[in-house]
């Protein structure tokens, strides 16, 4: 395990979590079993689990496994982001972007719990809780725990890629929010050549390809129309929209948009 510094600040699960040896990666300062899951709350939508995750570090595949398994889950939003930082221990990954290494470290500054440092693999929940993305029983238990607490907010999508989306955002929340239009590859097999991983073939599920924000919600019934013009949509085989509150702040409320 590398840590980012010799001295951690040790604040909530996330943190006693990836304090296990062989279970996560930490970048220095530069650089099985039936999931089950707590029923859906009425009139609050799926809660997002975000995997920060690299074809370069060892620990990874376990985390990667267990959201594959959570990826049909319609109560769950799952989303991949492959990170940067393990490039330099001899393997590029090929799914990698900086946009998700950077929103990592605004999470290590910004979490409710089990913030700090960047490390892979790490699963963010609802952009609120930080833990060791492999570790099964602390997801579940965070996931009930962001259910109850969400605020009362609602996505409701109509349409079709082909013709376009009409996407209603209602509830209440004290601030404005972005919206944020993600396009995901569902499915990926990526036979790794070299690095801590060489030899192994690893399956990753909603890579996040490319996202733009579209609009600002403000704590009203709000009502956006996506189409043509919008380019994301126009990659990727999934789309998803998020609303968060602010760069790295708790996201209030997300949805697929198609499957």
């Amino acid at each position: 395990m590398r840590h980012i510094r010799t001295t951690l600040v040790l604040l909530g699960l996330g943190f006693a979590a990836a304090c296990a040896p062989m279970e996560t990666h930490e970048p220095n300062a530069d650089g099985t079993g039936d999931v089950v899951l707590a029923s859906q709350t009425p009139d609050r939508g799926p809660v997002a689990i975000e995997l920060f995750t690299s074809q370069g570090c060892s620990s990874c595949p376990p985390a990667d496994a267990l959201i594959a398994e959570l990826a049909d889950d319609p109560d769950l939003v799952i989303l991949t982001r492959p990170v940067t930082y393990w490039d330099r221990l001899g393997w590029r990954d090929t799914l990698a972007r900086e946009e998700n290494t950077q929103l990592q470290r605004r999470y290590a500054q910004q979490l409710q719990r089990g913030g700090g440092r960047a490390y892979t693999p790490q699963a963010v929940v609802n952009g609120r809780i930080g833990l060791v993305g492999s570790r099964r029983g602390e997801l579940v238990s965070a996931v009930a725990e962001v259910r109850g607490n969400a605020e009362s907010l609602g996505i409701d999508i109509t349409g079709d890629r082909d013709a376009g989306y009409r996407v209603t955002i209602s509830g209440r929340y004290a601030d404005n929010a972005t919206v944020r239009l993600l396009a995901l590859d569902t499915s990926e097999q990526v036979a790794i050549g070299r690095g801590e991983n060489t030899g192994r073939t690893v399956h990753y599920t909603n890579i996040v390809l490319a996202e733009s924000d579209v609009a600002v919600w403000r704590n009203e019934i709000f009502a956006l129309e996506l189409g043509p013009e919008h380019a994301i949509l126009g990659q990727g085989d999934r789309h998803a929209i998020v609303v968060r509150a602010g760069a790295a702040g708790p996201i209030l409320a997300a949805r697929y948009l198609d499957g």
